[in-house]
């Protein structure tokens, strides 16, 4: 079942991102273009997307002992607002507002095979992949005390 439900759960994604527009990267770029041609139909993306996920997560959670599926939820421990976090958000950001994509859309777009999606999608899973090689590198100051 398990299978079901998280084939389910991305091809609901993929569906809400497609009629959303995520997937038009003009689409995002116009919207991220504040000062330009500004496309806010996305800014009602987001809202809605935000307010049903928070009234889901704050209405179930409490009821459940665990996720259907796993052992335990998974819920972030690290709240600090610290360089790596900053850092990783303007590199996000920088590619989101560059290319019009970000993993989600990035992935649902690739059945397109579009040779830019391809190429964004494998750029993207090269640099996830080292990732782990680049991080030890990075100075010992560059992350807060915890």
């Amino acid at each position: 079942m398990q299978p079901f439900a998280t084939f389910f759960s991305g091809f609901l994604f993929a569906i809400g991102l497609s009629i959303s527009g995520m997937t038009m990267p003009s689409k995002v770029i116009n919207f991220l273009n504040i000062f330009g041609s500004w496309d806010m139909s996305l800014m009602f993306v987001m809202i809605g997307a935000i307010s049903v996920y928070s009234l889901v997560f704050h209405l179930i959670k409490p009821k459940l002992d665990k996720p259907i599926y796993e052992a335990q939820f998974r819920l972030p421990t690290r709240l600090k607002i610290d360089a790596p976090l900053v850092a990783g958000s303007a590199i996000f950001g920088a590619g989101w507002g560059l290319s019009g994509f970000c993993p989600g859309p990035a992935l649902a777009s690739a059945l397109t095979l579009d040779e830019r999606v391809l190429t964004f999608v494998a750029m993207m899973t090269i640099g996830m992949y080292l990732g782990k090689y680049v991080q030890p590198l990075i100075p010992k100051t560059f992350y807060r005390n915890e």
